[in-house]
């Protein structure tokens, strides 16, 4: 039995913050089993809030200089976290980035935090840099989670994420298939912004709001949802189709949450029904926490068991997958799947560096 201690890092599009997630691995009869030993999550500042959401913006040198900047950060916040849970050994740190592009159709894509800075910040070998490689070989470089389902997860026939974007994976014809499916966190957190909330929590101004029908044949009719898989979805999308949907509608923000809601629910489930699947579908990320989301989604998929984790795995599953993408990578064995990127052929994506 082969043993990895990994530390993934996770930050997602949302910016809710930094998921920091201390984990073993063992590989025992050709069967991985996991365990998430210690996490925490590390809320960005002003400033640094200032820093992601201004990145896309900035000139090649500036960028640059924030790319080193921010894998600094991410070094220092692992060797704090590190000291903090008096952890012992560590074979590396995976590193997934904070997405600035994502562009594959141009073929590139960029995960700001430079691993040669988080190497000399923290100390351990890192892994970083997932999804380059297979864009560069005409993949969408997203989603990577799916083999993580696939490996850590065999007993689900569905695993959806709530994230930024919602994204699935699931067993079709003997191959795994994975897409994104649409905004979720990213423009529910825009929408409650407008209100003075972070968020809207457990989904409860949704929940006091009314669906505007039409504003919802608007989103529902998009033409990413016609495409067929693999497909991918990035801020440069929302802000050039989906946001100027919501920007010309005049409801209350309570009004447009409810119908932004309806929408996410009528898009997972209409993917779920399409997939001719049944069985137990688990859900993770932020959104889970999203309780009059979930209900929604029961009510839409009465004839499926929705499963929501423990609290742990809810929040962490991505830190905890990225980390297993590492250890795929450490490896050398396939952590890209282009059954589900479309790439030219399966992939060991992720940059080394060693300390």
């Amino acid at each position: 039995m082969k043993t990895f201690y990994v530390i993934g890092l996770m930050s997602g599009t949302s910016l809710d913050g930094l998921d920091i997630a201390y984990c073993v691995f063992n590989r025992k009869a050709g069967r991985w089993t996991f365990s998430i030993e210690k996490a925490s999550t590390i809320k960005y500042d002003k400033l640094w809030l200032k820093k992601l959401q201004t990145a896309p913006q900035l000139l090649g040198m500036d960028l640059l200089k924030l790319n080193n900047e921010y894998g600094k950060y991410l070094g220092e916040q692992v060797k704090k976290f590190k000291s903090a849970n008096h952890l012992g050994k560590i074979d590396f740190v995976a590193s997934h980035g904070h997405t600035i592009f994502h562009q594959p159709s141009n073929q590139f894509t960029f995960q700001l935090g430079h691993g040669a800075s988080i190497v000399a910040a923290c100390g351990p070998s890192v892994v970083c840099d997932f999804r380059s490689l297979d864009v560069a070989m005409n993949g969408q470089g997203a989603p990577l989670v799916p083999i993580g389902d696939k490996l850590l997860f065999p007993d689900f026939s569905h695993c959806i994420n709530l994230g930024g974007f919602a994204n699935i994976s699931f067993d079709k014809r003997g191959k795994r298939i994975a897409f994104d499916i649409c905004p979720v966190n990213i423009i529910l957190n825009m929408l409650a912004s407008q209100i003075d909330k972070e968020y809207d929590k457990g989904g409860a101004i949704a929940a006091k709001g009314k669906v505007d029908n039409i504003l919802l044949q608007k989103l529902n009719a998009l033409s990413f949802y016609k495409k067929s898989p693999p497909k991918s979805l990035g801020r440069e999308w929302l802000e050039e189709s989906f946001l100027p949907i919501l920007e010309k509608a005049k409801n209350s923000v309570e009004d447009k949450l409810a119908t932004v809601t309806e929408h996410i629910v009528i898009q997972i489930a209409s993917v779920i029904e399409d997939s001719s699947k049944k069985g137990e579908i688990l859900i993770t990320g932020g959104g889970a926490f999203n309780t009059y989301l979930i209900k929604k989604l029961k009510e839409k998929l009465p004839d499926y068991s929705i499963v929501i984790p423990n609290s742990e795995l809810v929040k962490y599953k991505e830190a905890l997958v990225f980390a297993f993408l590492g250890v795929l990578r450490w490896g050398g064995d396939v952590n890209a799947l282009s059954s589900v990127t479309g790439a030219k052929g399966n992939n060991k994506g992720g940059a080394i560096y060693i300390a």
